[in-house]
């Protein structure tokens, strides 16, 4: 891995650098699997489910792609509807109700691999930004005490608020090879969705490494990865 070719690194939160990954999955099985269950369909939400819908996708986005596999059809409804309520924005509002509620009690340490990259990324002056579709990313950073590390972050909040596309789009990315002052051929994406890597290789930049927490290797290269790891350490 020859660091000089690259000004920056851009990673994704979840499952790449702290394994919250296997919290949102438990939290989007339970909720996904309690509505399917009220409203009498037999099919269950599954592990697999959550790879081809809803990993790395905004909120409210994998509500929409996971419930159209099903062809179901529910109202789109406010960001501001309560987590009761039977519509898109609802059920994603529940799905984070449970997650705040793990991160709060049982807080997340950062994947140990992941913090020696960072480090030496920190050490050689390597510019350092986290890209992420979760809202509760700054939580979860400074929960994991890496927030110091990272001068830029672009979370969900980010990009509703200026209106960016969310992953597989490039635009988030983009946004934070920006802020950073880099252009995308001199930065390094590093994701473990295969939403994550198709933005990465849509937007152009100079590296995509994939990180298999258990979307599979082939999938993460067919998605554009242009090499994927089973740990960060090994890019060091």
């Amino acid at each position: 891995m020859d660091w000089d070719q690259y000004d920056a690194v851009l990673f994704d939160l979840d499952g790449v650098i702290t394994p919250t990954a296997v919290v949102h999955m438990h939290a989007w099985s339970k909720m996904f699997n309690d509505f399917l269950t009220a409203r009498g369909i037999e099919e269950p939400y599954t592990d697999q489910d959550y790879y081809d819908y809803v990993d790395g996708k905004p909120r409210y986005d994998g509500v929409r792609s996971f419930l159209a596999s099903r062809g179901i059809e529910l109202p789109d409804g406010h960001p501001s509807d309560p987590s009761s309520d039977d519509t898109v924005c609802g059920l994603g509002n529940r799905k984070n109700d449970a997650f705040s509620e793990v991160l709060r009690t049982e807080g997340v340490e950062p994947y140990p691999g992941s913090v020696r990259l960072i480090e030496a990324l920190v050490e050689r002056g390597t510019k350092l930004a986290v890209v992420s579709s979760s809202r509760n990313a700054p939580s979860v950073l400074e929960t994991a005490g890496l927030r110091q590390h990272f001068p830029v972050l672009v979370d969900g909040n980010v990009a509703a608020e200026k209106g960016l596309r969310g992953k597989p789009a490039p635009a988030t990315f983009l946004e934070a090879a920006t802020e950073l002052g880099v252009e995308a051929s001199r930065a390094v994406v590093v994701e473990d969705a295969t939403s994550g890597v198709e933005a990465g290789s849509a937007g152009g930049f100079g590296l995509v490494v994939g990180v298999d927490r258990g979307a599979g290797e082939d999938a993460l290269l067919r998605a554009g990865a242009h090499r994927v790891v089973s740990d960060l350490a090994e890019l060091i």
